[in-house]
Order: C-alpha cells, then structure tokens, then sequence
C-alpha cells in the first residue's frame, strides 16, 4: 500500500477517515497530491489559496502546479458548493474542503509573534482537529521549521511521503555495482581477453540479472590484477566486458567513472543518471561523452536549474539576461574549459569547441529557458538534477524526441531546494523508478579525482 504521511499503525480507534491539512509547499510540488491520501479527507486552508495565488503566473514548475490545482478545484466544485463536509475528490477518495482562517486557541495566542501565512495555516489545522473530536488529524508540510513550531504547538505534523524513497532503496542506488569474487578463472579469462568478451549470464549469475546491471569481478587467485569490469546486456543475455574508453581527451580516473563514461557513449542506452560527491566527474564525463559523439546530435545542450537562495527571483541581479544567467553558468563553463585545456588552442579539436558554441550546436542555457521545447536528436545534459522535483524530471523526460540521449548528474547530499531532501528528489525519483529499464543506467561515483586537497576536505570537512 503506497505511503501518503507518516500515519501511526493503529490510528484511532473510531474507524472514521483520518483528515489531512495541506500546506501550501504540498501543492507546489505536487498538485495531484489530493488524490494520493485513499479515502481520507482533505483540508485546504484559505492561507494556502493566498500562498498559492501569487503563483498563478509563470511559467516554472511552481507556476504550473499552482495553475493546476485550481484548476482541479474549480473543476471538483463546479455547481457545487462546500458543505460542512465539503466535495467529494473522486471514486474511493475522500472529500475536500476549503477552510477559512481561524486564530490559534487563547491557550496559544501567545505562542508566536508574528502574523505569518504559515501561523494561520497551522491555526486552522489546530482549529480542524479541535472540532473533529476522534479523528486523527495531521498538519502535512515539507517545511521542517512548520512540522517543528506544530509539533511545538501540540499538532501532529507530517512529511508528504508519496514520491520518498524509502531509506534502504537510496542506498541500494549506491551500490548499483554488484561486486564478485566467485566467478571461475576461466570465464573471467572469456570476459576480459576472449575473442566477444562476453559469456551467457547463466554462467556467472544464478538469476538473471536486471539490465544494464554491472559488475566488478575479481581474480579468483586472489592478484593484485585489477577487477574486470562488465555490464549486462539484455538483449543479447550476456554480461559484456566494460572497457576503458576514452571521450574527445578525458580518459576515465577510476572503476565507477569507466562506467559513466561507457554509458554515455552507448547509444542504447537513451537515459542515464549519474551520482555522486563533488569533484567525481559526473558532468566532465557527459559532456566529453557529447562532444564525442557531435556528429550523431544536431545538438548538445548542457543546462541546469536556477536556484537562487533567498527565494530571490534572477531579476535582482545586475546586466540583461546574459549577464543575469552567468554566474549560474559559470560551473558548466568550467567544465568545457578543463576539456579545451586538453588541447592546444589552435589545434583542431579545441577550434571545433569554438566552432560548436559559436553555431549554438553546443548550448549552455538555464533549464527556465528550454521549457516548452520539443528535443529531438539531442544529447541533453542536465546538471544539478537533485534540485528538482519528480514532475519536473518527469516533465523533461518526456520532451526527449526520436534520437535523444539525456544524462541527469546531480549530489543527492547537496541540495539547494528548501522543500526537497535525498529521499524526495527528483534525481532519487528517477533511479528508483527506472532502474530495471533497458533504456536506463545509473551509475554512483563514489572516488573524487578533482584534486587530492578536494578530496581529503570531502571526506574530512
């Protein structure tokens, strides 16, 4: 049974539908939530309308799910009016009702100081649960600050755990290589030296295995030879040798970025998503992996999202729009830039940098302005996945044309989103649910090659 918000195991006992009050970052993220909590009953405060009204134009993810949920709403209520129950959500589903704004109880008028959007949410979730005697009710918000003041209050606050991966699925997404120290001599030999370096998967696997599943063999001998590396190939049903490649001068460091780099340069496999710390490489290896393979994409576009701290919009910054985009850009350049450095200037493959830029058959451009765009035949590299949500991922996946190649890269650790953590992302998302694809691989870099000072301080600091 899918999870909707941490509901104790026993509930109450008067066997009556629990009531949910959704705040407004609920929303934000996901306008259909109201149609994830079964049969339970939601609570919309008028705080949260206001909240969301001054999202209604735009055209982000906020905007869009803004849009959307009123336009639920006003599709749930037409010729309807909400009642002391309010309006049925759907077959199986509960009721929602709008609640106007209620004050905290005298008890607690002392509480909080401040007349906020978020005090008035959380005193009408306190009002609802007062004059619902028996039934479990809970105050849901991604904001931990809000579940810690309601929790501070008295009210049951939750998380909204729909789209969260569970604990141990995340760390399975860190151990995507199946490590193997049993395998004969002699199929390791086939493997690695032999005239397909590939065997069935029935000689080195008791079940099969999923696809693109990979593989780190070791010597049986016990050497200190390094361990072959292999990947499963589900449509010939063998477990193939990954070999070290190398992509217009970047050569992988380690085991994991062989892995990468060999996934970004297999055009089978249409979506990859690669993880990892600072300094693993992770957007170096996809965007040689890109210019590698020019010719077979009318283009290559490397963006990422513009997260502002501050909740500021980009128009606070000085210049037109270009200088505005560039300090968000400036980490993608520098990666371009450790690519040309593999080169002379004036050799031909630096030149042939310059010549992409110069035609725009190599964009760097924030992930705002290609919304909208359909992308076929383009090798698409999203950088700092983990700042968005599940529908966002979702949203770009789906624009991929005949021909396109997309590599999500991101830190599942480091995110700058405030209603976001390592389970709820949009990066997280996309490993667990398309792992098993044929189309899909994900690979976790664990080992920093940027610089033994950056890796040392990973560790350490």
């Amino acid at each position: 049974m899918p999870r909707y918000a941490n509901v104790p195991a026993k509930g109450k006992k008067s066997g009556k539908a629990k009531i949910f009050v959704l705040d407004t970052n609920i929303i934000l993220h996901d306008f259909k939530a109201i149609r994830k909590f079964q049969d339970n009953d939601i609570v919309i405060p008028v705080a949260v309308l206001e909240e969301l009204d001054k999202f209604k134009k735009g055209n982000d993810a906020l905007s869009f799910n803004a849009r959307g949920f009123m336009r639920e709403i006003d599709r749930l209520t037409e010729g309807k009016l909400f009642g002391p129950d309010g309006v049925p959500i759907g077959d199986r589903l509960g009721n929602i009702k709008i609640e106007p704004n209620h004050p905290f109880p005298e008890d607690l008028k002392g509480l909080f100081l401040d007349d906020t959007q978020d005090h008035r949410i959380l005193a009408t979730a306190i009002w609802v649960r007062d004059n619902h005697p028996g039934r479990f009710t809970a105050l849901v918000t991604k904001d931990i600050n809000l579940r810690m003041k309601a929790k501070a209050a008295g009210m049951v606050a939750q998380d909204y755990l729909t789209d969260r991966v569970e604990d141990v699925k995340l760390e399975d997404a860190q151990k995507v290589v199946q490590y193997r120290d049993d395998v004969p001599q002699d199929i390791l030999q086939h493997i690695a030296y032999g005239q397909d370096n590939a065997v069935p998967w029935e000689e080195v696997c008791s079940k099969e295995p999923y696809p693109n599943q990979l593989f780190k063999f070791r010597w049986p001998d016990g050497a200190d030879a390094a361990p072959v590396c292999a990947r499963y190939d589900a449509d010939r049903g063998a477990i193939v040798l990954v070999r070290a490649k190398e992509a217009y001068g970047i050569r992988p460091r380690n085991d994991e970025q062989k892995f990468a780099l060999d996934a970004c340069l297999n055009k089978d496999i249409q979506l990859v998503s690669l993880t990892g710390g600072a300094g693993t490489g992770k957007t170096l290896i996809a965007l040689a992996a890109a210019l590698e393979q020019e010719r077979d994409y009318d283009q290559i576009i490397l963006t990422r999202p513009t997260v502002i701290l501050g909740n500021q919009d980009i128009g606070f910054l000085p210049g037109d729009q270009k200088s505005k985009m560039t300090p968000f850009l400036l980490p993608l350049m520098d990666n371009l830039g450790v690519i040309k450095s593999q080169f002379r200037p004036s050799s031909k493959e630096a030149l042939k940098v310059e010549s992409l830029q110069t035609s725009e058959k190599l964009l760097i451009t924030p992930l705002a302005y290609i919304r909208g765009r359909s992308l076929g035949k383009v090798f698409f590299i999203i950088d700092e996945a983990q700042n968005l949500t599940p529908h966002e991922v979702k949203t770009i996946i789906t624009r991929a044309g005949e021909g396109t190649k997309m590599v999500f890269t991101g830190d599942v650790f480091q995110i700058d989103q405030p209603y976001l953590d390592q389970w709820s992302n949009g990066l997280t998302h996309l490993g667990e649910k398309m792992t098993g694809q044929r189309l899909f691989q994900h690979v976790f870099l664990r080992k920093g090659e940027r610089s033994e000072l950056s890796e040392i301080a990973s560790k350490l600091l």
